[in-house]
C-alpha cells in the first residue's frame, strides 16, 4: 500500500529529452492510467517509477522516501509487462511462485500464497498445466497472479492486454476491474493507448502528450471538461469536431460564426472583450443532433457506417477543412450522398481559444 509522489520528472537521452516536468500525486487505492499517442514517453515513465530506467531530473517518492537510487528489487512494485514471459517448462503454480522460491520464503508461505492469488484470478483449476495449454487470456492472468503473490506496494500495468484478440482483450479488462475491486487498497498504474480500458478501469486518466502531461482527471472529466483540443480529441471515438470561427455575441451564453456558414451556441459565459475573437468550436459526433433549423454544419454524407444501434456519418471535406464526424442513434443508411444539417446543444459545445478551453482561462 502505497502513495507515490513524482515531483519534476525528467527524462533525456542525451541532448535529447523526452519527459519533462512531470509533477503529479498518486494516491493510495487509486488505479491511475497513463494515455497518449505513440511515442509520448507513457511506457517510459512507467519504467522510470519501477526503476527499469534511469530518472535524468527530480525526484520520485514512494510512501514519502526518495527512490531515485532505489534498485528495483527494493522499491516495493511489481510489474506486468505487455508480454506473458512465462517459463515453458514450468507449471502455472511453479511461474507463480518462481519469485518467492528465490526470496527463500517458506513452502507453506509459498502455497499460501499462490492459492490466494489463484483463487482471486480463477486459475485454481489450471496450476497444474503448462503455459502452452492455456489461452492468451489465462497466460495473462498468470502474468498478474505472479505480481499479486509478491503483495507489492504498487502494481504497474504495460499495455498488459495489447496482445490479446478483441473478445479476450474484453475479458481480462473485466478480470482486471474485478481484481481491483478485490484490492480496493493497492494502487495500481496501468499503460494503455486503448480509450475503452482508461475509461472503464481509471480512478484517473493522466493524459501525456508532448513530453509533458496534457491533463489528469477523472474519465468523465476529461470527457465532458477537456482543458485543451489534444485531450478533447484524443478522448473519444471518433474524435471530436473541431470548426473554425468567430465570437458575434457575449454574455452567459456565446454565439460563434463558423467559417463553414453555421452558427453555434456555447453555454460558456464572456464578456465583450471577447467580441471577434477567433475561436475553435467543438462538438463531439455523438453531440451532433439533425435538425431542420439553426445549424452548425451542413454538409453531404460521403460514407455512412450502420453499426446496429448507431450509425457514423462522414461528410465530404469543404476544402482544407477537417472531416467531419456524426454519430446519430439508429440506422441511417438512407443518408449517403444527401445533405443534411446538424445541430448541437449549448451544453455540449466546447470553445477553444489558442488551444486552451475557454472554461479553464
Amino acid at each position: 500500500m502505497a502513495d507515490l509522489k513524482l515531483t519534476n520528472i525528467e527524462k533525456a537521452y542525451g541532448e535529447v529529452k523526452v519527459l519533462s516536468n512531470i509533477n503529479l500525486d498518486i494516491k493510495q487505492g487509486e488505479l491511475i492510467v497513463f494515455v497518449g499517442p505513440s511515442g509520448c514517453g507513457k511506457s517510459t515513465l512507467l519504467r522510470m517509477i519501477a526503476g527499469l530506467e534511469r530518472i535524468s531530473g527530480g525526484e520520485l517518492k514512494i510512501d514519502g522516501v526518495v527512490v531515485n537510487e532505489v534498485p528495483p528489487a527494493q522499491r516495493g512494485i511489481a510489474m506486468v509487462f505487455q508480454s506473458y514471459a512465462l517459463y515453458p517448462h514450468m507449471t502455472v503454480r511453479d511461474n507463480m511462485a518462481f519469485a518467492l522460491k528465490i526470496a527463500k520464503k517458506s513452502t507453506n508461505e509459498i502455497k499460501a500464497a499462490v492459492d490466494k492469488a489463484a483463487k482471486i484470478l480463477q486459475l485454481t483449476p489450471y496450476l497444474d498445466r503448462l503455459p502452452k495449454a492455456l489461452s492468451g487470456g489465462q497466460r495473462q492472468r498468470v502474468a498478474i497472479g505472479r505480481a499479486i503473490v509478491r503483495d507489492p506496494k504498487v502494481y504497474l500495468f504495460d499495455e498488459p492486454l495489447s496482445n490479446l484478440d478483441a473478445a479476450l482483450r474484453v475479458a481480462t479488462r473485466l478480470e482486471i476491474a474485478q481484481l481491483k475491486e478485490a484490492m480496493p487498497e493497492r494502487t495500481m498504474i496501468y499503460v494503455t493507448h486503448d480509450q475503452v480500458e482508461a475509461m472503464t478501469l481509471a480512478s484517473r486518466i493522466v493524459v501525456l502528450a508532448g513530453g509533458g502531461i496534457a491533463q489528469v482527471g477523472a474519465p468523465l472529466t476529461l470527457y465532458e471538461k477537456p482543458q485543451n483540443e489534444f485531450v478533447a480529441q484524443f478522448i473519444g471515438s471518433p474524435a471530436m469536431n473541431l470548426m473554425p470561427g468567430e465570437v458575434v455575441e457575449t454574455g452567459a451564453e456565446t454565439v460563434v460564426r463558423l467559417q463553414n456558414g453555421g452558427v453555434a451556441r456555447a453555454a460558456i459565459a464572456t464578456t465583450d472583450a471577447d467580441l471577434g475573437l477567433k475561436v475553435n468550436v467543438g462538438v463531439r459526433p455523438e453531440d451532433m443532433l439533425a435538425t431542420e433549423g439553426e445549424a452548425v454544419f451542413t454538409g453531404e454524407v460521403e460514407i455512412t457506417e450502420a453499426l446496429g444501434e448507431v450509425t457514423l456519418l462522414y461528410f465530404k471535406r469543404q476544402g482544407e477543412a477537417a472531416q467531419m464526424v456524426a454519430k446519430l442513434p439508429g440506422i441511417h443508411s438512407g443518408l449517403r450522398r444527401t445533405v443534411v444539417k446538424l445541430g448541437a446543444d449549448p451544453k455540449k459545445v466546447h470553445l477553444f481559444h489558442q488551444g486552451q478551453s475557454l472554461l479553464y482561462r
